[in-house]
């Protein structure tokens, strides 16, 4: 266990450098940056010696599966644990229920279960609106590839900020896998412009962060104005089959 938290902890602190550096290119404090550890399909004793390496956001793609892992490391109190991946309306109660940040809403049905759930428990849920600016089929998220069409999510989007026990904080996108990192930056850019948009719709609303880049793409990602990103195998290595 030491030499997996060692490789952890090493791949870890080079995913930060990389990351503060980034941000410097950028004009940017390093500080406003978070580093997500994607740790999906991952067992638990790869995620205990993430939090031993150092590691204080883990991200997880599936409900049942993180909160197997939350209850397994509850010793691990001062971890965040944020829901990354696409919620069915079904599984909202878990999410309300056990996780400390949601980066992926993506509907009002969602949005209205949630914070019913989050009502009963008595949280307030941070949550990030997921659009998809690529138009994949593939990808969850508001329809947001299309700017003539950007007005058109005005009111849907306006319905959430009024839910109560939601926190929205931001937005999240995934652009469609390319081969190298520069492949992403037009997507990054094109989040960014319409998170200035929703602004100028919205001026009331926090919409401060911007969840954007993975491992291959994560300091482009930064360069472009990520608050969050999220990385993987980079850091804990490939998940497990």
């Amino acid at each position: 266990m030491n030499e997996l938290v060692e490789s952890i902890r090493e791949r870890y602190l080079i995913t930060l450098g990389k990351i503060a550096a980034a941000a410097i290119k950028a004009g940017r404090n390093p500080d406003s940056v978070k580093l997500v550890v994607v740790t999906k399909s991952q067992p638990v004793d790869v995620v205990r010696a993430a939090v031993e390496a150092g590691v204080n956001i883990l991200g997880e793609n599936y409900p049942e599966e993180g909160v197997m892992k939350i209850q397994s490391l509850r010793e691990f109190s001062a971890v965040e644990w944020h829901m990354i991946g696409h919620v069915q309306s079904r599984k909202a109660p878990l999410v309300a229920g056990n996780f400390n940040f949601l980066h992926s809403l993506d509907s009002l049905k969602l949005a209205k279960k949630l914070d019913r759930f989050c009502g009963e428990a008595e949280r307030k849920l941070p949550v990030l609106l997921e659009f998809n600016v690529g138009g994949e089929e593939s990808k969850g998220g508001w329809p947001a590839w299309d700017e003539a069409r950007w007005q058109e999510l005005s009111a849907e989007l306006g319905e959430i900020f009024t839910l109560p026990n939601l926190k929205v904080r931001g937005l999240m996108a995934m652009p469609p896998l390319g081969d190298t990192a520069e492949f992403s930056r037009p997507y990054f850019q094109k989040v960014r412009h319409f998170q200035e948009f929703l602004l100028a719709q919205f001026p009331q609303a926090d919409l401060s962060e911007l969840s954007m880049g993975t491992s291959l793409d994560y300091e482009v990602a930064v360069e472009e104005g990520a608050t969050f990103v999220r990385v993987g195998t980079a850091i804990v290595g490939a998940r497990k089959k």
